[in-house]
């Protein structure tokens, strides 16, 4: 079995419970590499919030709300942690290269 862990979670895990020994799991370690620029993580937080008003104003109700809230709560978490697990799928890239 095949476990994948962020670095920090992954220390917080070993120091914390201290039950990785006794699992007998093989576990890859594996950093988010951030993959979405400014631009792209600023629009995301003004669609959330559009869609947020549009509840709080009940222009939007039922299952398209519930949908649509779903979508604004990933699209905030993914602007936060300046990571898409669907830009990797597709290996796309929207940060600055870095200069080396």
């Amino acid at each position: 079995m095949l476990f994948f862990f962020c670095y920090d979670e992954l220390n917080v895990l070993i120091k914390h419970l201290c039950i990785i020994e006794y699992l007998n799991v093989k576990i890859k370690i594996k950093k988010m590499k951030k993959n979405m620029g400014a631009a792209d993580r600023i629009i995301r937080v003004m669609v959330a919030a559009i869609i947020l008003i549009l509840y709080l104003t009940n222009v939007i109700s039922g299952t398209l709300c519930l949908i649509l809230l779903v979508i604004a709560a990933i699209f905030t978490l993914t602007s936060i942690v300046s990571f898409c697990p669907l830009y990797t799928l597709f290996r796309i890239s929207t940060c600055r290269n870095k200069k080396r």
